[in-house]
């Protein structure tokens, strides 16, 4: 029996497989959570070596759970390369431990072992001396910053940054440097040379000698006749590149005025490199300056360039704005016998990489501060994530969880803006970024306001985006007093900084005369002092004076207090924007120290 889902990571292909009934709560867990495609279930008919067999080609990843011996030599027959072989995890079936086995850097193996014992609460077992030496595995790091990974000896480079005395140097000419900031990088990294001749280790759009990474930050501007040939494209700019000395590994895109947005050969060869295709239309174009316009494109097409306009205004809109710099001018390349049409390339280097098909943003709830009550799918979504994005405060919270080579943003309190566009323009670099809120991020927090921007940028632009539900404040004050919330309720913030108080009293006086029980956020701070108030004066006028209040403040944090009051008798001096005042309905009562709104179920003495 085999089932498949859908996965989260559309570029990986992750397999997994059971020996054992034992095996199938793992799999059924890694199942909901769409961290695999294909399963083989323990209960399957078909041996497991011919599945493998079968499954090994295409899979980027394997994973077994069951017995380290067993897994050995079901996948010794089919080891062939490290370079092509996927990464292979065993799990136990407790789903206690998760043990990248082969492919630990190359395949993603350790990468993908953190994540899943995220998940699982269950301990990542890593042999490898990066991940035990608190260093950058300089082999695979730069995947996570977006990068590709291009020549070089490796496993030689490696074997050098194990020995504190050889360590490797470094030089960047393009890309992200915020990697820089990381904890593991002076473990790592003998010092930046600045040159690209003596440094065994590169950051860059060039191809040559020495282990290359590669920024997504070049731009091919392609003119072409209609129904050029693709193989004539794939020889241009195999060509063009070559002779320039840049890495195909280093391109971002492929740009192109509107009106070949629908050519055959031009979306081929976008689709079998997987670059995203940019259109601009022929007034933008004709607005760059070019080193050689024509006029007879302009004639025809509206504009007196089109490849090296494309290329330099593709490389300006990645980046912002700023101006990209023209690396090969326009290059023509015409038909052989067996071919038909005739082609341009120019390309052109971005002052920033951009590649928001690699990039995810991910809203994570972090709950209330304890790290018990984060849920297994936030706790991927950090392990998954390169840059944690986030208030200070909160993000000290989630400390203990943060590797050495995962970087962290600090905000301040009112930039809850600002930290949505850093979020989002890192997750456009092609960056993993968890942006973190405390509680849920879908109430009160980032997730509207981190989304809102997301929708306003065109498709192309957009970096995966996906919401991680944390416990609410609402949530544990009602778990921690009892069972308040088990009729209507209803949460309002008295907050005015970002809604009139016109409305907000509305909804005060709409949630009394509805007799919700209602969740206070933002009750009272220095600067608003009267809000609170006024809110219990409203809420008086629709229920008892005797009706309960709970103010639950630092919930699950040091110095958590509970404390049981009534409408009537609410210290409203007391009251900081640390506390979340919870006030009942009509029913609502206090029994044994436990508040409790009843449901009304039938025979119920509370009812």
């Amino acid at each position: 029996m085999t089932s498949s889902t859908a996965s989260p990571r559309p570029e990986q292909r992750i397999v997994a497989l059971g020996f054992s009934p034992d095996a199938n709560a793992v799999l059924q867990r890694l199942h909901r959570a769409g961290v695999v495609t294909t399963i083989r279930w323990p209960e399957s008919e078909q041996p497991a070596a011919t599945w493998l067999e079968a499954q090994w080609p295409k899979a980027d990843a394997v994973l077994a759970v069951g017995a380290c011996g067993l897994v050995v030599r079901l996948i010794g027959p089919l080891l062939h390369h490290k370079a092509t072989d996927p990464a292979v995890l065993v799990l136990d079936p407790a789903g206690r431990f998760a043990i990248p086995l082969l492919g630990g850097h190359r395949g993603g193996g350790e990468a993908l072992a953190a994540e899943i014992a995220a998940l699982l609460g269950a301990e990542a077992v890593l042999t490898g001396s990066s991940a035990t030496m608190g260093r950058l595995a300089l082999d695979t790091f730069g995947s996570a910053w977006g990068w590709s990974r291009g020549s070089g000896d490796w496993t030689a480079l490696m074997l050098a940054a194990s020995r504190p005395q050889t360590l490797p140097k470094l030089a960047q000419t393009c890309g992200l440097e915020l990697w820089r900031d990381l904890a593991a990088v002076a473990s790592s990294l003998a010092a930046d040379v600045g040159t690209e001749a003596a440094a065994p280790l590169l950051v860059s759009h060039t191809s040559g000698s020495g282990c290359r990474w590669h920024p997504p930050c070049l731009w091919l501007g392609i003119g072409c006749e209609r129904n050029t040939s693709l193989g004539l494209l794939e020889r241009l700019v195999a060509q063009g590149l070559a002779a320039a000395g840049l890495a195909p590994e280093a391109v971002a895109g492929v740009a192109s005025v509107d009106r070949k947005g629908d050519e055959p050969a031009l979306l081929a060869l976008c689709q079998l490199h997987g670059w995203p295709l940019r259109l601009l239309e022929p007034e933008q174009l004709a607005s760059i300056t070019v080193p050689n316009p024509s006029l007879a494109v302009a004639a025809v097409m509206g504009t007196p360039s089109v490849a090296e306009a494309a290329a330099l205004g593709a490389a300006q809109t990645a980046a912002g704005g700023a101006p990209g710099q023209l690396l090969l001018a326009k290059t023509i390349e015409r038909a052989s016998a067996a071919e038909q049409g005739a082609a341009t390339l120019a390309v052109a280097l971005a002052k920033r990489q951009w590649a928001p098909q690699r990039g995810e943003l991910h809203l994570v709830g972090s709950g209330p501060g304890q790290l018990d009550l984060l849920s297994g799918d936030a706790r991927q979504a950090l392990a998954r994530a390169t840059v944690w994005v986030g208030y200070g405060p909160y993000l000290d919270l989630l400390e203990p969880l943060r590797r050495c080579d995962q970087l962290r943003r600090d905000g301040r309190l009112t930039e809850e803006r600002a930290r949505c566009a850093e979020a989002l323009d890192l997750a456009s670099q092609g960056l993993r970024v968890a942006l973190v809120s405390s509680g849920d991020s879908g109430i009160y927090g980032m997730a509207g306001l981190a989304l809102e921007q997301w929708l306003s940028r065109p498709p192309l632009d957009r970096p995966s985006f996906q919401v991680h539900p944390g416990i609410s404040a609402l949530q544990l004050a009602a778990a921690r007093a009892g069972a308040p919330l088990m009729h209507d309720f209803c949460t309002i913030s008295l907050s005015d900084r970002l809604t009139p108080w016109e409305v907000i009293e509305r909804r005060l006086r709409a949630a009394a005369a509805g007799d919700f029980v209602v969740a206070l956020y933002n009750p009272r701070s220095q600067g608003r002092d009267w809000q609170l108030e006024k809110a219990r004066q409203l809420l008086l006028e629709g229920r008892p004076a005797t009706t309960p209040v709970a103010l639950a403040r630092q919930l699950g944090r040091s110095g958590e207090t509970l404390q049981l009051v009534t409408l009537a008798s609410l210290p409203v001096e007391q009251v900081d924007m640390l506390t979340l005042v919870l006030i009942g309905n009509s029913s609502s009562r206090v029994e044994a120290g436990r508040m409790v709104t009843p449901r009304g179920y039938p025979g119920s003495s509370l009812a």
